[in-house]
């Protein structure tokens, strides 16, 4: 695949794709010491890159092959990429999504004009069972990333942050099976041979990282579950491997914190909703500031397709790691009043009670005394100490951790003995 077929695939896909914005970030710039720029690919009708490539795909199919249709395997934005522009360009499509889809996800695809089938525990007996589908039908199965012509569709974002952002000195790319990344590397290296290219994983899913030869797996390896699924690749494409690990500078990985605080920043800051995948690029400038201060770097965000309850958690954890979402047991006489004096301390000290928990059986002390456990929204780390120092201050026993039960060692059965 040449960058002749890059240009070929943005020329084809124009006008059915968004040409996304590439913008300047005045405040994440100021936070991190780069000169930051972001391609925001979440503003895509489906909100994923995915719609590129699979619209590139879709347009090289011969008649025969779209009056068949097609089937793809997918678990997010790939399936609703292929459903939509499937759907658009009037070619039937079918997609395989595993069991323990998200019903939104699965809800989405349908939406978009597909047959859905949730089948298969996991996406590689998901992938067995649509190409049954495409032997048994004469279909065309549509890959996620290891297809030329994915690849060539994806590499048109590529395309456009070149053309419509700064001179960039490094660029940062998420990396799950490596369609968008080798893609963007493709037009890249063409276009602005002097950037440097630098993919972004997980450090749960290092995959590409290890396809590349970069490092060695480590021994303690669990692929565990990650907040960046759109990037939780086992197997990295054959094709995606050999461009990656012929043009790119490096791949690095980012612990599961940084992703969460980037999806955070990205909707405190951006006010722009991020999916952990697409978030990783930032995760990485987080994780290594010096490499990258003082230089113009470009993030690509890939998506938005983020389950809401997911996100709600993220949000709620981000809250607790920065100090504005604080929990605490409070011990307090129990008697009438004591809890409407103990909130009205609370507002006294600036704190807000999101929620409140009254243990009587959990007291360590007497059984007249009852142990209240708080969650509490303050404006930041500081106001969080100086709420605890002032309950502290009126004389109230205020622990950070909620504590366990008291546990009593029985008495000797007087039957058995100790």
């Amino acid at each position: 695949m040449t960058f002749e077929d890059v240009r070929a695939a943005h020329a084809a896909i124009a006008g059915a794709v968004v040409r996304t914005p590439m913008a300047r970030s005045r405040t994440l710039s100021a936070i991190t010491g780069a000169d930051v720029w972001v391609k925001f690919e979440n503003l895509q009708y489906t909100a994923s890159f995915k719609e590129r490539g699979a619209r590139n795909r879709l347009l090289r199919l011969e008649p025969g092959q779209s009056d068949a249709g097609v089937v793809a395997m997918s678990a997010g934005n790939h399936a609703q990429a292929v459903a939509h522009h499937a759907t658009l360009l009037g070619i039937r499509s079918t997609i395989v999504m595993p069991e323990g889809t998200p019903a939104n996800k699965i809800s989405a695809t349908e939406d978009n004009g597909a047959t859905v089938v949730v089948a298969g525990t996991n996406l590689d007996e998901a992938k067995d069972i649509a190409m049954q589908i495409v032997a048994e039908e004469g279909a065309t199965f549509i890959a996620p990333y290891d297809d030329p012509a994915i690849i060539a569709g994806q590499g048109t974002c590529g395309i456009e942050l070149i053309e419509d952002g700064p001179d960039l000195d490094a660029l940062l790319v998420p990396v799950g099976g490596g369609g968008l990344f080798s893609g963007i590397c493709v037009a890249a290296r063409t276009l602005a041979p002097r950037i440097e290219l630098i993919g972004v994983q997980s450090e749960l899913h290092p995959a590409m990282v290890l396809a590349t030869g970069r490092t060695a797996a480590p021994p303690d390896l669990t692929w565990g579950p990650t907040i960046a699924e759109g990037i939780a690749v086992k197997t990295p494409g054959r094709f995606t491997t050999e461009i990656i690990t012929a043009l790119a500078d490096d791949v690095v990985t980012v612990p599961e914190r940084l992703i969460e605080e980037a999806v955070i920043w990205f909707l405190e800051i951006e006010k722009m909703v991020s999916e952990g995948a697409g978030a990783a690029p930032l995760a990485a400038l987080l994780d290594d500031p010096d490499r990258f201060a003082g230089r113009t770097v470009g993030l690509v965000l890939s998506g938005a397709n983020i389950d809401l309850r997911l996100l709600s958690a993220v949000i709620m954890r981000g809250l607790a790691r920065t100090g504005r979402l604080c929990r605490v047991v409070i011990e307090v006489p129990d008697s009438p009043g004591a809890l409407g004096e103990l909130t009205a301390a609370v507002g006294r000290a600036g704190g807000n009670i999101v929620d409140l928990w009254h243990h009587r059986e959990f007291g360590v002390h007497s059984a007249r005394v009852t142990e209240i456990e708080l969650l509490v929204e303050t404006r930041d780390g500081e106001s969080t100490e100086q709420l605890k120092e002032s309950l502290s201050g009126q004389g109230y026993i205020v622990d950070d951790v909620p504590r366990r039960a008291a546990v009593r060692t029985p008495s000797p059965d007087p039957r058995t003995g100790p």
